[in-house]
C-alpha cells in the first residue's frame, strides 16, 4: 500500500504527461469556503425535516415550485442568505492555474458559481447556479451576486411579471440537455486524468466518468476525507481535505518542472 507521499508523487508525475484534465466536484471542495455540504445546497436541513414538516427533497422540487413557487423561494432564500458573502477557496484557484499548462474541463454538481469565479474557463456546473436568474415564461435573464434585492417572494420578471426562478434544477427535475451533450462531447474526447473531488458520486452521471476512466487505464484520483462509491476503483485514494491535497500535488509537480 503506496503512503500518502508516494501517491502525491505519481499523481505528479502523471499530471507531467498529461494534456487534457477532468475534475469532477462535489459539495466537500467548497466547504472549506464555509459552504455546508449537504448535496452542494445548504446543509441546513441534514437530516431533519422542514418547518413545514417536509424533507428538503420535497420542498425544493419542480413539482413544488409549479404549485407554490413562494416556498421553493422562501427556502431557497434561506440558503442563499447563509452562503451569502462565501467565495472560491484555494482548491478551487489550483484547479483554475492548471489551465496555464493543461486542458482543464470542470464538471461539478455546485451551485455557487465558485469555480467560474476562481478562473476555470470549461466549466459544466451540471445542476446550475444560483447567481444566474430566469423567467419561467418569457426569455429574460439576469446574474445577481446574491438574492438581497429580491423584496418580493417569489420575484416576478420585470417584462412579464411571471414568477422568476434559479436556474438550478430541482429535485426531480431533468438535467439541462445542453450541458449533458457538452459533457458527453468532452468525454468522447477522452481526457489523460479523471479526479474526483469532494463528492460521493452518488449520482451516476458523476461516478460514470470515473468508472469509465478506471476500465480504460486512465489514471484517477479521489480527493475526499471519507469513502465513496468511487474509493474502491481509483488508482490513487487521498483521504485529505481538497486544498491540501491539491496543494501537496502543485507543490510536488512545481518542484519536479525544469527551472
Amino acid at each position: 500500500m503506496p503512503t500518502y507521499q508516494q501517491m502525491v508523487e505519481e499523481i505528479a508525475h502523471h499530471l507531467q504527461n498529461a494534456g487534457r484534465l477532468l475534475f469532477i466536484t462535489g459539495a466537500g471542495i467548497s466547504a472549506e469556503s464555509g459552504l455546508p455540504t449537504y448535496r452542494g445546497i445548504g446543509g441546513l436541513y441534514e437530516g431533519n425535516l422542514t418547518e413545514m414538516n417536509l424533507p428538503i427533497e420535497e420542498v425544493l422540487s419542480g413539482h413544488m415550485f409549479s404549485a407554490r413557487p413562494e416556498v421553493v423561494w422562501k427556502f431557497i432564500l434561506q440558503i442563499e442568505k447563509a452562503t451569502r458573502g462565501a467565495t472560491y477557496n484555494k482548491a478551487h484557484k489550483i484547479i483554475a492555474d492548471l489551465q496555464e499548462n493543461h486542458e482543464v474541463w470542470v464538471l461539478t454538481q455546485n451551485i455557487d458559481g465558485f469555480h467560474h469565479a476562481a478562473g476555470s474557463k470549461n466549466v459544466i456546473d451540471i445542476h446550475g447556479d444560483i447567481h444566474s436568474i430566469l423567467c419561467t415564461r418569457c426569455d429574460y435573464q439576469t446574474q445577481v451576486p446574491d438574492y438581497s434585492g429580491f423584496t418580493e417572494i417569489p420575484p416576478l420578471c420585470p417584462n412579464c411579471s411571471a414568477v422568476l426562478r434559479p436556474d438550478v434544477v430541482l429535485f426531480g427535475e431533468m438535467l439541462p440537455a445542453k450541458k449533458v451533450a457538452l459533457l458527453e462531447r468532452e468525454l468522447s474526447k477522452g481526457f489523460d486524468m479523471v479526479f474526483s473531488v469532494g463528492t460521493t458520486s452518488v449520482f451516476p452521471y458523476i461516478a460514470a466518468p470515473v468508472y469509465d476512466a478506471a476500465r480504460e487505464g486512465i489514471p484517477t484520483v479521489e480527493i475526499n476525507p471519507t469513502e465513496t462509491s468511487v474509493s474502491t476503483i481509483v488508482d490513487y485514494k487521498l483521504a485529505e481535505k481538497a486544498s491540501i491535497a491539491l496543494s501537496d500535488i502543485m507543490h510536488t509537480l512545481n518542484a519536479h518542472l525544469p527551472s
